[in-house]
């Protein structure tokens, strides 16, 4: 079907990726611990929402200009090291009685900016990009006559796959997390590992190298 082979050992090889902990991870498990389910789920919306953009991207092309393009490639690493530095940056010097609050009231971390967070440290890691563009067409046949459709099938079922994952993760965390939750300096300290974190990303990203 749409020249896609092997499909269940596509499916076994994104599950394993998926559990494989990781960046998306531990957003996901911090956000949880700060603000529960909701927050939790909402962050991993937003991380599957940034794949789909690159799933997208393999399916018309712009993954393989990322490749082949050392131009393209380096705009978007800055562009996306730049947004993680920031981010990061504005974590760690939160003031800690912003985070005390968010004990009582989750809405002083907008469940918005917790999305977009997510979406962006995907949508704008080239790593992320070329990943598909090299995992997606080991299980699309070379003669398929709709190679972006399959590529477009493929990924939504990598994405769907792993926000449930996600999702589930979410939910553990956050019903692990209650008591941590009723401690602003434990909160503090999670956005600040947060931080770092997105800084440590946001690095990786500064230091690839196009090939």
């Amino acid at each position: 079907m749409l020249g896609i082979h092997d499909l269940w050992l596509f499916i076994l090889s994104g599950l394993l990726l998926n559990i494989t902990p990781g960046p998306d991870t531990a957003y996901i498990l911090g956000r949880s611990v700060q603000l529960g389910w909701r927050g939790g789920a909402v962050a991993a919306l937003g991380i599957g929402c940034g794949c789909l953009v690159h799933v997208t991207a393999a399916a018309i092309g712009l993954s393989a200009l990322l490749s082949a393009s050392s131009v393209a490639f380096t705009v978007v690493k800055i562009a996306g090291a730049a947004y993680l530095l920031y981010a990061g940056a504005r974590m760690l010097i939160s003031r800690p009685q912003m985070i005390a609050q968010g004990t009582s009231d989750a809405s002083e971390i907008p469940l918005r900016k917790v999305f977009w967070q997510g979406v962006m440290t995907n949508a704008l890691n080239p790593k992320v990009a070329l990943f598909f563009l090299a995992f997606l067409p080991q299980f699309v046949t070379a003669d398929a006559a709709h190679k972006a459709l399959a590529f477009g099938v493929l990924g939504f079922i990598f994405v769907f796959n792993g926000t449930l994952w996600c999702l589930g993760l979410a939910a553990f965390a956050a019903r692990a997390a209650r008591r941590i939750r009723r401690s602003s300096n434990a909160l503090m300290w999670i956005n600040r590992v947060l931080g770092g974190l997105f800084i440590t990303l946001g690095v990786r990203i500064a230091m690839l190298e196009a090939h």
